[in-house]
C-alpha cells in the first residue's frame, strides 16, 4: 500500500486571489456565454496547496473547503485533465488549505485549478508551455488562464483573451459580507446590463468604468449592498466579479488597516497588497 509523504516546503504552492478592477458585459453570445471586459489584478492573499507525487498513478485531494461535492472540485478535475492530456503514469496526493471564500468573486476555485496545473506540470516533469496549460485551464473555467499566465491583465472575450498590463500595487481592504453569490444566477438575471459600452485601458485609467453586476447583486443580496455603502464612506468601493466580496484601494497598509479596525463584526475582512505578478510564480 502506498503511503504518501508528509508535505514539505518544496511541494507547497500558493493559489492567490484576484480582483476584477471593473467588469463590463458587452454582449451575450449564441452559446450562452457573455463577452466582457475586465482587468484582473492579483493580491497576496492565497489558498495553500501541498502536492506529493506518487508512482502508482492515483490522484487524491483533501480540502478544508466545506460542502464541496467531488464533481465540483476543480483541483481534482485539473489534475485528472492534466494526467489524461499528458499520459503520465504518475499521480499525486493534494492537500488544499482554503482561505478564499467560495462564491466570493475572488477566483479561488479557478486559482486552485491553475496552481494544480502549474505544480503538477513541474512535479511530473511534463515541461508543457504555459499556453498549453492555459488552454487546458479554459476547459475548467474562464478565469483559469489568467492565473496560469500569472500576470495582471486586461481581459476580453469570455475572459480568456488576455493582454498583460502594468498596474500600481496599492493596498486593498477586501470585505466578505457573509453570503454566497451564485455567478450563474447573476449572469442569467433578466436585469443584468449586457450592452455596456466598450472601453479602452486609457478610459479605465481615467475612471470611466464600473462593475455592471453590482446593481443586480445589490438587489438580490442585502448584505452586499450594506457592506458597499459602509465602505463607500471611506473610499470608493467596488464589487469584484459577481461578488460577494468587495474592495477599496488605499495608498498604504496602515490606512487600509485603520478602516479594517472599524469593520462591523458581522462581516469578515482582510488587507492585502495588489500584485502585478502572481504570488504563485514567486
Amino acid at each position: 500500500m502506498y503511503i504518501p509523504m508528509v508535505p514539505d516546503s518544496s511541494t507547497r504552492w500558493l493559489a492567490p486571489a484576484k480582483l476584477n478592477l471593473f467588469l463590463h458585459i458587452t454582449s451575450r453570445r449564441a452559446d450562452g456565454y457573455h463577452n466582457l471586459q475586465t482587468i484582473f489584478q492579483f493580491i497576496d492573499y492565497s489558498d495553500i496547496l501541498c502536492f506529493n507525487t506518487r508512482p502508482d498513478g492515483q490522484l487524491s485531494c483533501v480540502s478544508t473547503a466545506k460542502n464541496l461535492p467531488p464533481e465540483q472540485d476543480l483541483v481534482l478535475r485539473a489534475a485528472r485533465l492534466l494526467k489524461q492530456y499528458s499520459g503520465t503514469s504518475l499521480g499525486a496526493d493534494i492537500q488544499v488549505e482554503k482561505k478564499l471564500p467560495m462564491g466570493g468573486g475572488l477566483g479561488g476555485g479557478s486559482s486552485d485549478a491553475a496552481t494544480t496545473l502549474l505544480a503538477l506540470n513541474q512535479l511530473w516533469q511534463l515541461q508543457l508551455p504555459s499556453a498549453t496549460l492555459a488552454q487546458l485551464g479554459l476547459r475548467l473555467g474562464a478565469d483559469v488562464p489568467v492565473f496560469v499566465h500569472g500576470h495582471a491583465a486586461w481581459a476580453e472575450g469570455v475572459g480568456e483573451s488576455l493582454t498583460p498590463v502594468d498596474l500600481e500595487e496599492p493596498w486593498y481592504l477586501v470585505i466578505h459580507p457573509g453570503c454566497h453569490v451564485s455567478t450563474a444566477k447573476i449572469f442569467s438575471a433578466d436585469d443584468l446590463t449586457r450592452d455596456a459600452f466598450c472601453i479602452t485601458i486609457r478610459d479605465f485609467l481615467a475612471g470611466h468604468s464600473q462593475n455592471v453586476c453590482e446593481p443586480v447583486v445589490r438587489r438580490r443580496y442585502r448584505a452586499v449592498g450594506q457592506a458597499l455603502d459602509w465602505l463607500n464612506q471611506y473610499r470608493q468601493a467596488r464589487l469584484t466579479g459577481t461578488g460577494a466580496c468587495l474592495f477599496a484601494a488605499f495608498e498604504s497598509q496602515a490606512a487600509a488597516n485603520a478602516v479594517l479596525a472599524e469593520l462591523p463584526s458581522m462581516w469578515h475582512g482582510f488587507v492585502a497588497q495588489g500584485k502585478i505578478i502572481s504570488p504563485a510564480l514567486n
